[in-house]
């Protein structure tokens, strides 16, 4: 379909196509190029329709998503919105119930909000804050528990993080997956994993493309061989909640480490204990990492939910081998210092989801060009975090500098981007100049012709490429912006400001579509 006969509508939206069989080769934008499907154009959306005499073999889909997760759940709700059909497999009965992650950045928030999500994330913000101050003593965000980032001085204090525990978050993805008809298998472990010119299998079931969202122990990676390189961990940290009885120094920065303990629960950042423990989280183990840490010798009885995890940082050296990707802890492993690492794999997720339902290789190949920097950022950024939490005179002293120089509000603002996601910025293959291409666009607030107001989140819930501009909408709420096209991940393809040149808007397009 050529430019001139694309939609007019300021939001173009790819749906689903309309049947219940399962496709041999998948559906959407890659299967009408190949013939398989075929595409008829309305004035606001494109529809795809099927045409396979293939369709109704068994156990064949487009996507297979190994891990229902926070990450695994919304990249197959992104496929989904985009045409494709996925299956999501989880070893375990259930969603886990753990705790874990206690909150996601403001593009993750983004992401969601323009999902239609936002209602149900805020429900849950105010008690996220509130756990936060109680745990921590601050409101305030991080950086190596140096808490001096105010939200209040960043550059764009409405982009905010959202306090929602880990797994309050999967309930509310869950929900929103099975409502699009994804379907979710749970009690299936992976154990074989092929993949081959035109598919891949894994144990009996076949698809074109697979996905590992799986975790920091993925069984995806280790079975496609996917490399894995990074540093050993510094620490451990524990985290349960239980009942300590003895005496306790001050929570903080101590010696040999860093205690924490309120409202029935405690944590310890023990540099002291580099053993691989597997398995639940004892009362000994508890009591033996409190007495490494501060010294105390203590009882701990009642061990609820309890969490372990290293500082280790570890990235796949591609994300991508031929057919099967990886998305989230499964591509990269650090330690959770900023809380960075859910909103990175979700993220992860709204990047490839749109690009594997259309399936052209390259624009599957941007997913790893886009994707592997970012993350690498963050591992660059928690080794920093490590450094400045280990105990020692020398440690102290440097971590004083850092804390003087976070009083200024240029670098306060810095730590704020860095550990927000903020600073990301994707190259783009084309010329453009306009200093919000290749963000991630924030919820602007839209004036149309008629009147009318409204944000740009009303635009993006089935997903799609959203171009915003005259002679529909009159104002985009920014004064250097007159038009934009946006991609189904947030991120600003192509920008004009008023009075600009709208030449590299077809470059743009094809390009994403």
């Amino acid at each position: 379909m050529d430019t001139a006969s694309r939609p007019s509508a300021s939001a173009m939206r790819t749906h689903e196509a309309a049947s219940s069989s399962r496709l041999c080769a998948g559906f959407g934008p890659r299967a009408a190029r190949s013939g398989r499907i075929q595409m008829t154009s309305t004035a606001n959306s494109v529809a795809w329709f099927h045409n396979c005499e293939h369709c109704a073999r068994e156990n064949l889909m487009d996507v297979i998503v190994v891990g229902a997760g926070p990450v695994g759940m919304l990249l197959a709700a992104e496929l989904k919105l985009a045409g494709a059909d996925p299956l999501v497999i989880e070893k375990h009965d259930g969603p886990s119930g753990q705790p874990r992650a206690r909150g996601i950045g403001p593009l993750a928030t983004e992401a969601l909000v323009r999902r239609g999500l936002g209602a149900e994330l805020a429900e849950h913000d105010e008690k996220g804050r509130a756990d936060k101050l109680r745990d921590h003593g601050s409101a305030k965000g991080h950086f190596a528990s140096i808490f001096k980032i105010d939200q209040d001085a960043q550059e764009e204090p409405d982009r905010r993080f959202t306090l929602i525990w880990q797994a309050e978050l999967e309930k509310v993805l869950l929900r929103y997956a099975r409502g699009l008809g994804v379907e979710i298998r749970y009690g299936t472990e992976l154990t074989e994993l092929h993949q081959d010119a035109d598919g891949v299998t894994a144990n009996e079931l076949r698809a074109d493309y697979l996905v590992g969202c799986d975790g920091g122990r993925s069984t995806v990676r280790r079975l496609a061989g996917f490399e894995f390189p990074g540093t050993p961990p510094l620490m451990t940290v524990r985290r349960v909640v239980a009942q300590v009885t003895g005496e306790l120094p001050q929570p903080g920065r101590l010696d040999n480490g860093t205690f924490y303990y309120s409202g029935g629960t405690v944590a310890t950042f023990d540099f002291d204990d580099h053993d691989r423990h597997d398995g639940p989280i004892t009362a000994e183990e508890m009591q033996a990492s409190i007495k490494r840490v501060t010294g105390a010798d203590v009882t701990v009885m009642n061990v609820g939910d309890g969490l372990r995890f290293t500082d280790q940082a570890r990235q796949v050296t591609d994300y991508r081998r031929g057919r099967v990707f990886l998305a989230g802890d499964a591509a990269h492993v650090h330690s959770p210092s900023g809380g960075q690492g859910l909103n990175l794999g979700l993220m992860d997720a709204v990047n490839l989801g749109w690009k594997l339902a259309n399936g052209r290789d390259g624009l599957l190949d941007t997913y790893h060009l886009e994707r592997h920097p970012v993350g690498a950022a963050v591992l660059h950024n928690t080794r920093a975090q490590s450094a400045l939490l280990r105990p020692g005179p020398h440690t102290d002293a440097l971590r004083d500098i850092i804390s003087d120089l976070m009083d200024i509000p240029a670098v306060v603002r810095y730590f704020g981007r860095m550990t927000s996601g903020l600073d990301t910025r994707h190259d783009l293959p084309y010329p453009i100049d306009h200093p919000l291409a290749g963000t991630y666009c924030p919820d602007l607030h839209l004036t149309y012709a008629d009147g009318r107001r409204g944000r740009l989140s009303d635009l993006t819930r089935t997903g799609g490429l959203v171009q915003i501009g005259p002679p529909d909408i009159v104002s985009t709420g920014r004064g250097d912006l007159a038009a934009a096209l946006i991609r189904p991940d947030g991120v600003v393809a192509w920008a004009v400001a008023p009075g600009g040149s709208y030449e590299t808007l077809a470059a743009a397009r094809s390009t994403w579509e």
